[in-house]
């Protein structure tokens, strides 16, 4: 890897009761680069990455042995605070899940609940994250106008900004474009791509178009298990696992 490693799994394992979901998970995820996740529904693509930010904590008799680290300190330990984390590790959800706010009150939510009190700061930082999400010509004009009557693509570009708006380090994408049509996912693709200069970026994808499109680095699992890894255009055109070439050719999945 060329990029500096910014966050890193070390033999994950992940159980829902007994029931496990991840097996021995090693994965480099490196800075200012896209690491896409891919591989059929059910192999642990979503569960990995809610663990990036300590989601998995919200699930009860959930069970995570090994560790992660950011930047060289494991996440999981008892003096890390999870808000806070959640704070430097954002995440984007397959649906978008704009509050039943005005678009300004969505993005300056999470400034007000970390205790932003400055309505001037707050302004310049709602307007830096619009312009950051390639939003802010689209709603300029009504800022004041529900989120609600916007656009799936224009919501869960919203979505991404109320996520710059908290400064994070690292943005987890889970399925982003699933719900949307092939213009919005252009347009949140190549904000991806443009987002890779400032951020940390990790992609589940089950589109593999998209994870060739984007980004640098795929990780490949199946079953629990990650078969492959490496960078995108190696992994895409020489897989050395029969198994990733079967998916990536669409003979399985």
């Amino acid at each position: 890897m060329d990029n500096k490693i910014r966050m890193k799994a070390e033999n994950v394992d992940f159980f829902y009761g007994r029931q496990q979901a991840l097996k021995g998970i090693h994965l480099d995820i490196a800075s200012n680069a896209v690491t896409a996740i891919i591989g059929p529904s059910g192999c642990g693509k979503s569960t990995f990455i809610r663990l990036l930010n300590r989601m998995h904590e919200l699930v009860p008799n959930a069970v995570l042995t090994g560790r992660i680290l950011l930047d060289g300190k494991d996440i999981i330990a008892p003096d890390v605070d999870a808000v806070d984390l959640r704070r430097r590790v954002g995440m984007v959800f397959q649906k978008p899940n704009p509050f039943p706010k005005s678009i300004f009150e969505n993005v300056a939510y999470g400034l007000q609940i970390n205790g932003m009190k400055d309505k001037g700061k707050i302004e310049e930082r709602v307007i830096e994250s619009l312009k950051k999400a390639a939003l802010w010509d689209e709603v300029k004009h009504r800022l004041h106008d529900s989120a609600l009557g916007m656009s799936g693509g224009q919501q869960q570009r919203l979505c991404i900004a109320r996520c710059l708006a908290i400064e994070p380090e690292v943005i987890l994408f889970d399925e982003p474009c699933a719900s949307l049509d092939p213009i919005s996912t252009h347009k949140v693709e190549a904000l991806i791509l443009e987002l890779k200069k400032d951020y940390t970026i990790v992609i589940v994808t089950h589109n593999m178009q998209q994870a060739a499109r984007v980004s640098d680095y795929t990780g490949f699992f199946y079953m629990g298990e990650m078969v492959e890894f490496g960078r995108t255009e190696v992994m895409f055109t020489r897989p050395r696992d029969k198994r990733t070439e079967d998916y990536i050719t669409g003979r399985f999945g």
